[in-house]
């Protein structure tokens, strides 16, 4: 813990130096000994007393809420890692969810969707699909078929008639990820579209109103989930989801085969791809 609170006060010294004052509408006046802006106007900038930030800059055990480390966040224009950074050092865990929705997947992120070999797509903090690959598209659902103000992926799971089939499978997965959208709405920056989505949800779906009523919380959506492709039979997949790194909010989920039966019917599908498309 000392270590940390050590690493703290050399980042917020070393992001409070670079600063440029002229930046913040300071005028110099007199001879500035050290460079970037005082520990006053950081306090100031950041609506704190001097005195807390001095001793927060001092790596002493203080603890700071979270409005108080995004509003240094800003005075000290951290950027997106950077801020994270912050929170692990000061709270030991990651900032809430940044205002900003990404709506854009980087190259690589792109890349991997493309070579993973399973399906997968890619969504970002208010769970709207911004990405999948063609396995997805052809095996679950295909996203680029909807109008892109109609691929939050609850909306879809939840209005769907198709996932209503089984009357108890629906009800487990609207449990789950009803427990998951608790979990990221606490964390959200801005819960504004969550919360429209979640008014819309209650209107139109009875088992998320009722789950939404109780109080379990997960922080994963992982599960299984099974789909009769035509002409091959039930594909048993499981699927979790991963961060991805340098983009808070944005997750890549990937659906795997579960068993080898799945596994050889994955392959048969791939072949049916490859045979049609020319790849997969």
């Amino acid at each position: 813990m000392q270590q940390n609170r050590s690493e703290l006060a050399r980042f917020l010294r070393n992001a409070r130096n670079r600063l440029n004052p002229a930046d913040f509408g300071i005028t110099a006046t007199g001879r500035r000994r050290t460079p970037g802006l005082r520990r006053e106007e950081v306090a100031t900038l950041a609506g704190i007393s001097l005195t807390w930030y001095t001793w927060f800059e001092q790596g002493r055990d203080i603890r700071p809420s979270a409005e108080v480390l995004d509003n240094l966040s800003v005075v000290l224009r951290l950027d997106e890692k950077e801020r994270a950074f912050l929170f692990h050092l000061a709270q030991g865990r990651p900032p809430p969810l940044a205002p900003d929705v990404h709506e854009t997947l980087n190259p690589g992120v792109r890349l991997a969707l493309d070579t993973v070999g399973v399906p997968a797509i890619a969504i970002n903090e208010n769970w709207s699909v911004i990405g999948w690959n063609n396995l997805y598209a052809h095996i679950l659902r295909d996203y680029g078929a909807l109008p892109a103000d109609d691929r939050n992926m609850l909306r879809v799971l939840l209005l769907s008639e198709r996932y209503q089939e089984d009357e108890d499978e629906f009800k487990k997965m609207v449990k789950r990820l009803t427990a998951k959208l608790r979990w990221d709405y606490s964390r959200s920056k801005d819960p504004t579209y969550f919360d429209k989505l979640i008014s819309e949800m209650r209107a139109q779906c009875p088992a998320f109103d009722k789950y939404w009523q109780g109080t379990e919380i997960t922080d994963s959506f992982e599960a299984s989930h099974s789909v009769k492709y035509e002409g091959i039979g039930r594909i048993d997949f499981h699927h979790t989801s991963y961060a991805i790194e340098g983009v808070l909010g944005q997750r890549m989920v990937l659906f795997s085969p579960e068993n080898d039966i799945s596994r050889t019917r994955l392959e048969q599908v791939k072949d049916e791809l490859r045979k049609e498309f020319g790849h997969v």
